[in-house]
């Protein structure tokens, strides 16, 4: 029997256009970060993840729909919550777990923990753990490819309490100033560490915050990952060609709290229920493949099954790879020229 919530969250979104072959896609990227994630959220719980821990469930269109958008040597970088954007850019679910617990087998050899991992190979500069760095260093990304003409965009991710930082707008003028290839995604999940934004911020909607520097913006359904897709492409296209910086407004939820330890007491339980039953991205998605008649109920589980053996084998992984030897604790902190 069809899933109902799917089915009602089909009913909310904008017409969709894509074949068979990218909807599949979709949904498999955005599964494999959900269950990442869930899985993630379980070993914190068995105390296998130490220090903080920001999940990204509900958001997971917005990371494939912009990362689906971008060519191979085009920069990321983004704040603590990023987990989804290390497996968008093709950093290996062994690799990514394995950080998270602390061990060897981690993209940082488990020095970085969950905010601070990278990946050169992928083009992905981090995971920060100060609110609002991400942009400045993104910024110092584009200016990289602009000083090179390489023709390669950076895109910084960052939250709707990082959009109320300084930083964001000394960023956004040098950035207008030298026209810099940037694309600048404010993740707006509507509650920034726990406060409304509409609380914390006299100018609400976040894609005018570029206007005084001349840097369009607009806002986008940040639960739709095909919306996200369109807009990421008119950005891409807009900051490829020398024309300067591009903001996105992603309006996007997220299910858990900010952190692990954040129960959410501050939004009515309603409220997340009505996200989940009628806006979220995987269900949307999954109705849009059984409608067209792309997958049935039985090809959707057994993705769902591969993908959790996938997500199972990162954990055993991590549960079995060894805590980095305490002579490396020294290691790749300065590097002389």
């Amino acid at each position: 029997m069809r899933n109902m919530a799917a089915k009602r969250a089909s009913k909310t979104k904008s017409a969709s256009t894509a074949d068979k072959a990218q909807l599949l896609q979709y949904y498999s990227e955005m599964l494999m970060m959900r269950r990442f994630e869930e899985k993630a959220g379980q070993l914190y719980g068995m105390g296998l993840i130490a220090g903080f821990c920001h999940l990204y469930i509900g958001q997971e269109a917005v990371v494939v729909g912009v990362q689906n958008a971008l060519e191979e040597g085009d920069q990321v970088i983004t704040g603590y919550r990023d987990h989804a954007h290390m497996l968008a850019c093709g950093m290996e679910a062994r690799g990514v777990m394995a950080e998270l617990t602390g061990r060897e087998g981690g993209y940082s050899r488990g020095k970085g923990g969950s905010m601070h991992m990278f990946s050169r190979e992928k083009n992905f500069y981090g995971g920060h753990g100060i609110v609002g760095a991400q942009v400045s260093i993104g910024t110092g990304l584009a200016f990289a490819d602009r000083y090179k003409d390489n023709k390669k965009i950076a895109v910084a991710y960052f939250g709707d309490g990082a959009a109320n930082q300084g930083q964001v707008y000394e960023s956004f003028n040098m950035a207008k100033l030298w026209d810099l290839p940037i694309i600048y995604v404010i993740e707006n999940n509507q509650y920034a560490m726990g406060t409304a934004v509409k609380r914390a911020s006299s100018e609400t909607e976040l894609h005018k915050r570029g206007i005084s520097f001349g840097i369009p913006g607009e806002a986008v359904d940040g639960m739709d990952v095909e919306a996200v897709r369109k807009a990421a492409d008119k950005a891409a296209k807009h900051t490829r060609s020398g024309k300067g910086p591009y903001i996105l407004e992603m309006k996007t939820y997220r299910y858990r709290g900010h952190s692990m330890s954040d129960p959410a007491k501050y939004r009515p339980r309603e409220e997340v229920d009505e996200m989940r039953s009628h806006h979220d991205p995987i269900d949307h998605i999954k109705a849009l493949l059984l409608d067209r008649g792309y997958a049935t109920e039985d090809d959707l589980k057994a993705i769902d099954k591969k993908t959790k053996a996938v997500v199972n084998d990162s954990a055993e992984f991590a549960k079995t790879s060894p805590e980095p030897d305490p002579s490396e604790l020294w290691t790749d902190v300065l590097v002389e020229v």
